[in-house]
């Protein structure tokens, strides 16, 4: 075998071609990381914001759509007398009469954004523990409080939705009363005030939900039975993390177009590299038929221009790597219906490793093989190939 400073030095013979190399594959990694970082970003997010403890009492046949279901104002306190097993605190039952609502905000800058509304009580905070006040306060008639990625989701400079500042819905304007947080959930997007406020503004009679908080997910059945006894309020009960997983599988087709762009990325890449290549190593073909007259096999030859093109790209690897590390991770992209968090996780980096791996060997092996091809008399008359 061919040592690996041969590999090593043959890298500097042309600057231009390992900066050209270096400087492809790193791209391509970083948008592999990339694609695989907003896909589990946005898994994970879906995921986290459902609870098995959480049932949601939606109006029949609106199980996909809260906005758009309609739930009696009475159901939430016949839900709090009738339902088994609902969390109970200070003689105060989990229950939460909610309003969702989607429409746009002007902002103090004049800029206007969709934002998606959740009117609520202070009985929300029992049935969501995970929503934390980091500033402020619980919003009062008139005021509005932000998930803390609110901002972020909205397209507006995090200034603007202090406490203090205003928004506007509807031509009402609201205050900015506090922020809320709400790791790793879709909570954190919305924009979230007093449910008098949004049935008057949303120009609704009836709730969009009840939401129940269960001391086990195993009473689950006893809510069902209830929706089934009472069909005069036309109910229908859904767990909360069966809701955000419809949510998750709605997502999923965009998520396989990120899939299928990184791929078709890749594959660009490998077919520029071997075209690259082809160039690189037909000026070789002298020098490697020399070798093999002083006794180098074709087989060492072809693992020696492996080496020298794999190291070149696992450099872009490395590149790409701490470019996601320090500007990627931790960036907040927006969808739809929230915002969530670039996580650069193992997974994430052993993809651009893997990627990375690919890119070199792939990309060699065609090249490679047709300069280590012809026979040696041939070879060693060639200027190139």
């Amino acid at each position: 075998m061919l040592p690996f400073t041969y590999a090593v030095r043959n890298l500097f013979r042309s600057p231009s071609r390992l900066a050209q190399t270096v400087g492809g594959s790193a791209l391509v990694v970083l948008l592999v990381m990339a694609a695989v970082a907003i896909n589990d970003g946005m898994k994970r997010v879906l995921a986290a914001s459902g609870s098995d403890n959480n049932v949601i009492l939606v109006g029949a046949g609106s199980e996909e759509s809260i906005q758009r279901s309609e739930v009696p104002e009475s159901s939430a306190g016949i839900a709090e007398a009738a339902v088994y097993g609902i969390v109970e605190k200070l003689g105060v039952r989990a229950v939460s009469s909610e309003i969702h609502y989607m429409n746009y905000l002007v902002f103090e800058d004049g800029h206007k954004a969709q934002a998606l509304l959740r009117g609520v009580t202070p009985q929300a905070l029992r049935v969501h523990p995970e929503v934390r006040l980091v500033s402020g306060r619980f919003p009062s008639p008139g005021e509005v409080m932000v998930g803390r990625l609110a901002w972020r989701k909205l397209g507006v400079a995090e200034a603007s939705l202090v406490p203090g500042t205003s928004v506007t819905l509807d031509g009402v304007k609201l205050r900015v009363s506090g922020v809320f947080a709400a790791p790793g959930t879709v909570l954190e997007s919305e924009v979230w005030t007093t449910l008098g406020d949004l049935r008057v503004l949303a120009k609704r009679e009836t709730l969009s939900c009840v939401a129940l908080k269960l001391e086990s997910a195993e009473d689950f059945p006893d809510v069902e039975i209830f929706t089934k006894q009472r069909l005069d309020l036309e109910l229908s009960a859904l767990r909360e993390s069966d809701y955000y997983a419809q949510l998750n599988a709605f997502f999923r087709p965009l998520r396989a177009m990120t899939w299928i762009t990184a791929g078709l990325i890749v594959i660009g890449a490998i077919f520029g590299g071997i075209n690259t290549l082809y160039a690189a190593f037909a000026s070789r073909v002298r020098e490697l038929a020399t070798l093999q007259c002083i006794g180098y096999g074709r087989f060492a030859l072809l693992v020696s221009l492996i080496q020298e093109s794999t190291l070149a790209c696992l450099t872009g690897t490395l590149v790409a790597s701490l470019v996601a590390m320090f500007i990627l991770d931790g960036q907040t992209i927006p969808f739809s219906i929230g915002a969530f968090t670039l996580e650069i996780s193992p997974k994430v980096a052993t993809t651009g490793i893997v990627t990375g791996l690919l890119l070199g060997i792939l990309g060699t092996l065609p090249p490679a093989i047709r300069c280590l091809k012809p026979a040696l008399p041939v070879a060693l008359r060639a200027s190139s190939i």
